[in-house]
């Protein structure tokens, strides 16, 4: 069950725990990965003692192997890192809480109080590194069984456990889209109950399961619990705008939410990049801003590519997500996500495709992903006629591209050149000349060099500039 490694480290701790006279034990989440067959690099160790002193020791047997040893006072624990594997060590402890802080009060407990203050019977299982019983599974809430049964259910009860750290809901939550387990019903209620209390954790740390829950297999299972629960109305109320669906005249529009879920799910199966299943899940996000009935049409969403682009920046603010590439990326690939669709209904141009690489840049491929990712009909012709026009699309891209180079592309006139040329400040006709040369190499009125540019930024010139 455990490499030559990890018996190692075991060894080494447990000599260490012996030198100091304390119990020690492995518990936790890299218990529950190896009964599952989960890969890990994390171990946390719990001794009935010092955890502090603990590392400190074992860090002496392993000697130039381990890293500095990193000690957090505040919180009684330390970490050392023996090559890729990441060892935290803290002292056995009890908690307890009050109402508006998810931070607790701690005590010095037993290896009982701390299996008691875990979150769910998967995670309290421990092993032993004692030498009377050394490598036995300490499993005192029938975790093994909950693996068994592929349940998540809480030591204690689930309310009291909700209500003392919030945070454990949308733990509870990942964990059942993580391993594909089912919330066991009396666990599920007190989410439901306690949903409210999400309240008073940080956006920061409400961020860092959204992602985690977005980067499993099936993160519809994780986004589909959130919603049921009510979590996900507090956390993230733009996503819930998007559900359900609205019927006039016999005119009736998908259900937008359950759309997005399955178009993440899509994305999972192709990208393990984060910030494009985030694309993903605001794709349509201003779909209900713009939605409008039309007389004898039905539903129409006009501009929600756009209007969905702006609320990016928003969106990221309230979920502390970050402010840079990463968003200005999310944000593309929202405002474009229509874009290679259009190009599959209508003859497909050079300067349509030139402008589409042009406007794509690096991140073609991504988009056309999450184009693909978007054909969520259960109408299999449907979905290969879209399937086969996205591949013709991909087709046309690689020739212009071959032809024309135009990822991240500069017109070979800059704007510099133009004001230098014609003795100009920044000024409106310094951008019109260079848009006029952009659009003109584009649509293929002229080729992608420098002599056919500058000839023709001349002519545009005389048309624009007075004095010329």
């Amino acid at each position: 069950m455990y490499n030559d490694n990890e018996l190692r480290i075991f060894k080494n701790v447990a000599a260490a725990a012996q030198k100091l006279g304390v119990e020690s034990y492995v518990i936790g989440g890299f218990v529950r990965d190896k009964i599952i067959g989960r890969s890990t690099k994390d171990i946390d160790i719990v001794c009935v003692g010092d955890g502090i002193a603990l590392a400190e020791q074992t860090a002496l047997l392993f000697g130039n192997e381990a890293t500095h040893v990193n000690i957090y006072k505040t919180y009684g624990t330390a970490q050392i890192k023996i090559g890729e594997t990441e060892l935290e060590f803290v002292g056995a402890r009890k908690e307890s809480y009050q109402q508006n802080s998810r931070n607790p009060i701690v005590q010095t407990g037993t290896l009982e109080d701390d299996q008691l203050r875990r979150d769910f019977t998967i995670n309290a299982m421990g092993i032993s590194l004692n030498e009377n019983n050394f490598g036995e599974l300490i499993d005192p809430f029938n975790g093994l069984k909950d693996i068994e049964d592929k349940i998540i259910r809480t030591p204690l009860k689930a309310v009291e456990t909700f209500s003392d750290d919030p945070l454990r809901m949308m733990r509870a939550i990942r964990f059942a889209a993580q391993l594909h387990y089912n919330i066991a019903p009396q666990t599920y209620e007190a989410i439901v109950h306690n949903a409210k209390r999400i309240n008073i954790i940080t956006k920061e740390r409400i961020a860092e399961e959204l992602n985690k829950i977005l980067l499993s297999s099936k993160p519809s299972i994780g986004f589909d619990l959130l919603y049921k629960t009510g979590l996900l109305q507090i956390i993230f109320p733009q996503m819930v705008a998007l559900a359900g669906a609205e019927f006039v005249d016999g005119y009736g529009h998908k259900d937008n939410f359950y759309h997005t879920l399955q178009v993440v799910d899509n994305i999972a199966q192709t990208t393990d990049d984060l910030w494009l299943r985030w694309a993903a899940v605001l794709h349509d996000i201003a779909k209900p801003a713009t939605k409008k009935f039309e007389e004898g049409h039905g539903w129409t969403f006009h501009g929600h590519e756009a209007v969905g682009g702006k609320m990016v920046p928003k969106i990221f603010t309230q979920l502390k997500l970050p402010q840079n590439e990463k968003m200005k990326f999310v944000r593309k690939m929202v405002e474009m996500h229509l874009r290679p669709i259009s190009l599959t209904k209508e003859n497909i141009t050079d300067s349509a495709i030139r402008r589409l690489l042009f406007d794509a840049g690096e991140d073609i491929d991504s988009l056309m992903k999450l184009c693909e990712a978007d054909i969520t009909s259960k109408n299999k012709q449907k979905v290969k006629r879209y399937l086969d026009n996205f591949e013709l699309v991909r087709k046309r891209c690689a020739e212009v591209e071959a032809t024309d180079q135009l990822r991240n592309w500069q017109p070979p006139i800059s704007g510099e050149l133009i004001m230098q040329t014609f003795q100009l400040a920044p000024s409106k006709p310094v951008g019109l000349i260079k848009d006029a040369i952009r659009n003109a190499i584009l649509d293929g009125e002229i080729p992608n060099d420098y002599d056919a540019a500058f000839a023709f930024m001349m002519q545009k010139a005389k048309e624009i500039l007075p004095n010329v």
